[in-house]
């Protein structure tokens, strides 16, 4: 690419920096975003804004929680959640405050053949106040940029949710909020009202956003929903916030099998709800793996218990294990030091997760993995 910039640019009225700009846009599209990479005439926008904007994964999987009439977009970005909310909503209106970003989304809806999307080059709650009531509000609130450290509220992002909750519910009775996997649960919940669901999205097990959906004057129980979206593979688990809270898990030594949630319920916090609605036992309070004698089809990682050994030097030496794939869980070892105490190289066919048994005992969980390839 500074090749590409340094020897100038073979097209009349296009700088090298704007065809950089797209190749390395399209280069990025192919994975993320299949219909845009596979689409002629797409434009892309810097990288900054191809990278915060959703994938198309977890866009369809949003549009599939909204219909109706109309929908506004206080924070229409690249426009990718826009193109699959107007598949089941029959107007889009895609408000964006970088008038080039505005510009750059309203081409690629023409050229992606969408008609029922209005682009407004303008600010989202201004935008809204000029409207009757609308079917859904949606928004993606970005985190302003004097905001330090991983943790972060809702009231540290632009447009502020929180303060404006009033003023949004007075134009739609159902909001749909994307956050950034990084915002705390439990403080999200504090912020808003009449919070209906909580999805937690990861693809390839990896956490990639939050969605709160939030319906006027509900009353019911906070539904914690987890997804876990792969190439061969869809794994969904829910449970009631106030049943998690209200509930505890029978622990147990080691049985025949062991299961490791996925990351989308390590996130959502589900740790007693998986135990109670599975069936099945935890190795400890705070570990957070669960065990069962028979195979189930479980929303993580499921493995056959070869063998368990406690937690001291000499007997792992014997077992001369040189490589393994190692998880820690409630343990006080990182991977990295474990590695470079036993000499054990990452790969291989054999799983050793390290971990603390109700007995409050260090112990070393020798496996083989029977299901989920995450």
């Amino acid at each position: 690419m500074t090749k590409l910039i340094l020897s100038g640019s073979p097209f009349e009225n296009i700088s090298p920096q704007q065809l950089a700009q797209q190749i390395s846009g399209r280069i990025k599209a192919k994975n993320k975003l299949p219909v845009w990479y596979q689409t002629r005439g797409v434009y892309y926008p810097p990288t900054l804004n191809l990278e915060q904007t959703s994938s198309e994964t977890t866009a369809l999987y949003k549009s599939n929680l909204v219909s109706g009439d109309t929908l506004i977009d206080l924070t229409g970005g690249f426009g990718i959640d826009d193109y699959y909310f107007s598949k089941t909503v029959k107007r889009v209106i895609h408000c964006e405050l970088n008038a080039e970003l505005s510009e750059i989304a309203s081409h690629n809806f023409r050229v992606l053949g969408v008609t029922n999307i209005e682009t407004k080059a303008a600010d989202g709650l201004e935008t809204l106040r000029k409207l009757k009531k609308v079917d859904w509000i949606y928004l993606d609130p970005s985190r302003r940029h004097d905001s330090k450290g991983k943790v972060f509220f809702l009231e540290d992002c632009l447009p502020d949710v929180p303060s404006n909750l009033d003023f949004l519910f007075s134009k739609s009775d159902n909001i749909l909020i994307k956050t950034s996997p990084l915002l705390d649960i439990h403080s999200g919940l504090k912020s808003l009202q009449f919070v209906k669901e909580i999805h937690v999205i990861a693809v390839n097990n990896e956490v990639k956003e939050l969605l709160w959906v939030l319906e006027k004057e509900i009353n019911t129980d906070v539904q914690i929903k987890t997804i876990n979206i792969a190439k061969n593979l869809r794994q969904e688990f829910s449970f009631s916030l106030k049943d998690e809270n209200n509930i505890s898990a029978e622990l147990s030594l080691p049985k025949k099998y062991l299961h490791e949630p996925n990351s989308a319920i390590m996130k959502a916090g589900g740790f007693q709800s998986v135990s109670k609605i599975l069936g099945l036992q935890k190795l400890h309070q705070h570990s957070h793996l669960y065990t069962s004698q028979d195979p189930i089809e479980f929303p993580g990682r499921s493995f056959e218990l070869l063998s368990i050994l406690p937690y001291q030097k000499q007997v792992l030496k014997k077992e001369k294990i040189t490589k393994a794939n190692i998880t820690t869980r409630n343990f006080p070892e990182t991977v990295a030091e474990i590695r470079k105490k036993f000499k054990i190289k990452d790969g291989g066919e054999t799983y050793l997760f390290f971990t603390t048994n109700c007995l409050n005992e260090r112990v070393v969980l020798v496996c083989k993995k029977i299901r989920a390839n995450i």
